[in-house]
């Protein structure tokens, strides 16, 4: 998906086939920024050879259901990518190598994750909380989806509406957390990007089915006298 001197390339975290994109999306592309859906923190974790995980003493700073949340997401989809024999944000690692390796700058978009966890345990809902444990337990234990696609490749449109539509019923707090914040979030970011290097191009690796909604967001920023959000770029 393109827009002026923007490219948004939606990509699955656990598939293969995400992987090869971003090699043929950078190779093709030739970007003069690559922006990645993370933040520090996660690009940190991505890199290092074991990765750490939360511990008890995290639920000071993201509280008890961000820290649960983040607990049994990160277990499922671990799960999930061994099915598929890649490691959950392989995409990403490999576009922040490509970026080192082609001396690209690079720019991370996303929300810190702890502050995400820290809202997510404020707004999510004990219901929501148990009906996140039952579909993952369906999901992963007993191998049971309600959309059925290939976990190896990047979701159709069709598949990620569904999917979307079942997340924003099931878990309005979560979806508006995860979905509808952090878009807003990583749309400011390009939009400041792209108004700051009006003659670079710039390559936004984001989750598939966020593209349609930020691209939305980033004319209308772009619209705007002057963007003052924050952002980290490398």
């Amino acid at each position: 998906m393109k827009h002026k001197n923007l490219v948004l390339l939606g990509t699955s975290h656990i598939a293969r086939q995400s992987i090869k994109e971003v090699e043929e999306a950078v190779k093709k592309e030739k970007p003069d920024i690559i922006a990645l859906e993370l933040d520090k923190k996660r690009l940190a974790a991505m890199l290092e050879k074991k990765r750490p995980k939360l511990r008890l003493r995290d639920i000071k700073r993201v509280g008890i259901k961000g820290f649960l949340f983040s607990v049994i997401g990160a277990w499922a989809e671990k799960k999930l990518g061994e099915k598929t024999g890649v490691k959950p944000g392989d995409e990403m690692k490999k576009a922040y190598e490509l970026a080192r390796e082609n001396k690209i700058e690079f720019a991370m978009i996303d929300q810190d994750i702890e502050v995400t966890l820290r809202k997510i345990s404020r707004k999510l809902t004990w219901r929501e909380k148990l009906n996140f444990v039952a579909d993952v337990f369906k999901a992963v234990v007993l191998r049971k989806r309600e959309v059925i696609f290939d976990l190896s490749k990047v979701p159709s449109e069709r598949v990620i509406k569904k999917l979307t539509s079942k997340v924003r019923k099931r878990y309005p707090h979560i979806y508006e957390v995860l979905v509808e914040e952090r878009n807003m979030i990583m749309a400011r970011n390009i939009a400041k990007l792209c108004k700051r290097n009006p003659e670079k191009k710039v390559l936004a690796i984001i989750g598939a089915g966020h593209e349609k909604e930020i691209l939305g967001i980033v004319k209308e920023e772009q619209k705007k006298p002057s963007i003052s959000y924050s952002i980290t770029t490398g």
